[in-house]
């Protein structure tokens, strides 16, 4: 072999050792950075643990502060407001009854015709309509206003048969999803303001009294004859259709909690005595906080950048608001210190709240064998494009991770109530013993199968097999709405003639 020939080999043989090496430094980056994000998801792992142990210490603090919230004003996070609805529905109720259900940036008007214990709901009808921006931080009298015109449209299409019995005024039970201090079934002041509306001259005024000022004005007659949030009229549909509900729970883009308490157990100091041996109480939940709660660096960093620092603590690990972010946050310090998506931080990935909840959900439930769901969702929202399936299947298991710890912690919560009623134990004597039903309702609950389907097992767990025969979970759509018009019906003006 010539000079050349030789120092050629030697120049090649150069070549590829240097390439070779740079594959194998490669590697070896990527593996370390990819331990590092695996590193960075056990840890958020471990520190989401939701065992058995720990639930049942959640449920335990849960019923605690029940007992406290009850026993003295202010004297626990969950406010355990009285409703005042000491008057469930029974199946009964019959006539024409409205519903007004405010909650958001929409809220809808309903009609509901009740035909009594035979015939139960007849007919109902309802429209939705849009809040114009400029009326969620305006005045008072401007957004009343503009409900009440919408009920007067409603109103006026009433069909044949779609009338008020003869002599009777039309009766509204109203839905108002802002927290409220009650006085009355039918008056309340509200507290503050929440979910993008601020309208100063509100606050601490009786919002049935804005209301009924603002049909006046507009001219039409309609009696509000109930006040209720969502929870208490998901609780009152449920006990219509099944006697057995003792408390309902919503899981939506918030979360809250109500139940039936014994009048005996509501101390002398709220001053209300109940009609009847029972009142519904509005337990404001997702205020709940304890130090058993399992919560993480991503959990904190979303509270102190929330609208509300320090509240409404519960509601931001288990409700649909909040999930999606979380697993953002996550995703985002991979990002940021293990290069899970590369050389650069996907911009998009900074923005709060881009990874909403239902995207999270389609994710976590995508059954396609090479998870084209999750590529498409971290392409079109997150603008992460050819992602590799092993990228994908941890990004599935970050969702688990998130979805499961809320779920087990909702179901926590379910069983704190159920204790505080006694209803979370067998007795002697109680082979017979009578069913005990949670209504449920919201988006999370209903669409998000993988959420639900592992806050009911984890319920049957912590109960065990011999009481989870007489809990039952049952869902109760509409509530918000149809219920408020049956707590109108159930506290009717006219129930004495009936």
């Amino acid at each position: 072999m010539g000079k050349v020939a030789v120092t050629a080999a030697v120049v090649c043989g150069a070549t590829v050792c240097a390439a070779a090496a740079l594959i194998v430094r490669h590697r070896m980056q990527s593996s370390g950075k990819w331990a590092k994000a695996m590193a960075i998801l056990d840890d958020f792992e471990d520190k989401c643990a939701t065992p058995i142990g720990k639930l049942r210490q959640v449920a335990d603090a849960m019923t605690v502060e029940m007992h406290a919230g009850l026993a003295s004003e202010g004297g626990s996070k969950l406010k355990m407001l009285i409703s005042y609805v000491d008057n469930l529905p029974t199946g009964d109720e019959d006539g024409l009854f409205y519903a007004l259900d405010l909650g958001g940036t929409n809220f809808r008007v309903l009609r509901v015709l009740l035909g009594g214990k035979d015939k139960h709901v007849i007919k109902q009808e309802f429209d939705e309509v849009s809040i114009p921006p400029h009326l969620m931080v305006g005045n008072s009298a401007g957004l009343f206003d503009f409900i009440a015109e919408a009920l007067k449209k409603f109103v006026a299409t009433e069909g044949e048969g779609l009338h008020p019995f003869a002599g009777r005024q039309r009766e509204l039970g109203f839905t108002f999803s802002f927290p409220v201090k009650q006085s009355s079934i039918a008056s309340g002041s509200l507290i503050k303001w929440t979910k993008g509306f601020s309208i100063e001259d509100a606050v601490g005024e009786d919002v049935v009294g804005e209301l009924t000022k603002a049909m006046e004005r507009v001219g039409v007659d309609l009696r509000v004859a109930a006040l209720v949030n969502d929870t208490i009229g998901t609780l009152a549909g449920g006990r219509y259709n099944n006697p057995d509900v003792v408390a309902a729970v919503i899981l939506g883009t918030g979360t809250n909690a109500a139940y039936v308490e014994r009048a005996q157990a509501i101390p002398k100091w709220h001053g209300v005595l109940p009609k009847s041996g029972e009142m519904v109480i509005n337990m404001e939940w997702g205020n709940f906080r304890s130090s058993h709660l399992p919560l993480t660096e991503y959990d904190h960093e979303l509270d102190l950048e929330s609208l509300n620092p320090g509240e409404q603590i519960f509601e931001k690990i288990i409700s649909g608001m909040y999930l999606g972010d979380i697993v953002r946050r996550v995703l985002l310090k991979m990002a940021e210190e293990a290069e899970f998506f590369g050389d650069t931080v996907p911009p998009k990935l900074r923005i709060p709240f881009i990874l909403r909840t239902p995207d999270m959900s389609a994710m976590h439930q995508d059954t396609s064998s090479d998870l084209k769901v999750v590529g498409s969702k971290l392409k079109d929202i997150l603008e992460i494009p050819n992602t590799s399936l092993k990228t994908r299947k941890i990004i599935v298991k970050l969702c688990d991770i998130v979805a499961v710890r809320g779920a087990r912690l909702s179901a926590a919560g379910i069983l704190g109530i159920l204790k505080k009623l006694g209803r979370d134990v067998t007795r002697e004597g109680d082979s017979e013993k009578q069913k005990s039903v949670v209504a449920l309702d919201g988006g999370l609950f209903e669409h998000y199968t993988k959420f639900s389907k592992s806050m009911e097992s984890t319920l049957k767990e912590l109960l065990g097999e011999e009481v989870s025969e007489h809990i039952v979970i049952e869902q109760s759509n509409d509530g918000s709405g149809i219920g408020a018009a049956l707590l109108a019906a159930s506290h009717s003006q006219y129930l004495e003639e009936c």
